[in-house]
């Protein structure tokens, strides 16, 4: 029984010990962009692609841009978007544009904790540090809002942060985008878009039991999103199926009115209102060119749509949330 015993406390203390040292390992690598000049025009214009308005500001509640989203439902517990206007105590007034271009990229915190994957942080792995500065350009030039966001509330042993290093070194896959040779501008383009920050995948894929992403299904759909809605595929070959054309899908990204009469919902809805209705008609072209890829047409179907490549990001969105 002694032994036993023993035995019992030489395990926990090995995990006391274990846990000592995941808590301590450091997983920011250090970024040096010192005073890089951003474009408000061009970072509220990303704003806009990436989702962060969409997913900050709680519409439904009246509240102000940037100043928190609504929770999300999951499985782990519910996830509140924080604040992230210029507020100095409840916003990221006090941040430098170092520990935002970590936090952005690399998901973790100006106090080295990491985020959460309900914050996409893979999907923007690979913006420029131009991008991240006219990001941070664009979050300081709007209003502070100096109420805090509610708290998130996540199950044990959810809530254990220090095991998110753990999470990490099993799922994180920081998306890389490399333009595909023989594929047009606009192809590429929407590669970008929806590949990188406009974070797809993180709705019309499935995740498995730990919430990573399952690779092997991507933009398969998915039947589990927070608060039980559902994101259905938009692969190729099911959005023909279904009668998606370039031409429609653009127009429902602007307007969210779909090919057969009826609205996006849910999220989708979200995404539209305050995303990509914002978009220039040469993105949403490339969104829709890149998500219909011509091989995966039942039959040769003519898209007449004009190429247009990065040059296609022009001023053309504020950080006011506006009706449409």
């Amino acid at each position: 029984m002694r032994g036993l015993i023993r035995a019992v406390f030489a395990f926990g203390a090995a995990g006391f010990v274990g846990i000592a040292i995941i808590a301590r390992w450091s997983i920011a690598e250090p970024v040096h962009l010192g005073m890089q000049a951003g474009d408000v025009y061009r970072g509220a214009y990303l704003a806009r692609s990436s989702g962060c308005i969409a997913c900050h500001t709680n519409t439904a509640m009246g509240g102000a841009a940037l100043a928190g989203g609504a929770p999300l439902d999951t499985p782990f517990g519910s996830f509140v978007p924080p604040n992230i206007t210029p507020d100095p105590v409840n916003g990221i007034g006090n941040w430098t544009l170092d520990q935002f271009a970590v936090a952005l990229r690399q998901g973790v915190r100006p106090d080295g904790k990491a985020y959460y994957p309900a914050f996409p942080y893979e999907f923007y792995a690979d913006l420029s540090d131009q991008d991240v500065a006219d990001l941070w350009a664009a979050f300081q030039s709007v209003p502070t809002v100096q109420g805090a966001a509610a708290e998130s509330d996540i199950s044990f042993p959810f809530n254990l942060r220090w095991g998110l290093k753990l999470w990490r070194a099993a799922y994180m896959s920081p998306v890389k985008i490399s333009p595909v040779m023989g594929q047009s501008l606009m192809w590429n383009r929407g590669q970008e878009l929806v590949t990188g920050v406009a974070h797809c995948a993180a709705c019309h894929t499935g995740r498995n039991v730990l919430g990573g992403l399952k690779e092997s299904e991507a933009l398969a759909g998915n039947d589990n999103l927070p608060g039980g809605s559902k994101a259905p595929p938009i692969r190729g070959a099911e959005l023909w199926a279904k009668g998606w054309t370039v031409a429609n899908m653009a127009y429902a990204l602007r307007t969210g009115i779909m090919p057969d009469g009826d609205v996006f919902g849910g999220s989708m809805a979200e995404v539209v209102h305050a995303g990509t209705s914002f978009l220039n008609d040469a993105d949403r072209n490339a969104i829709a060119t890149f998500l219909l890829n011509e091989s995966d047409a039942p039959t040769a179907v003519d898209t007449p749509v004009a190429d247009a490549g990065m040059a296609g990001m022009v001023h053309t969105s504020g950080m006011q949330m506006n009706d449409n």
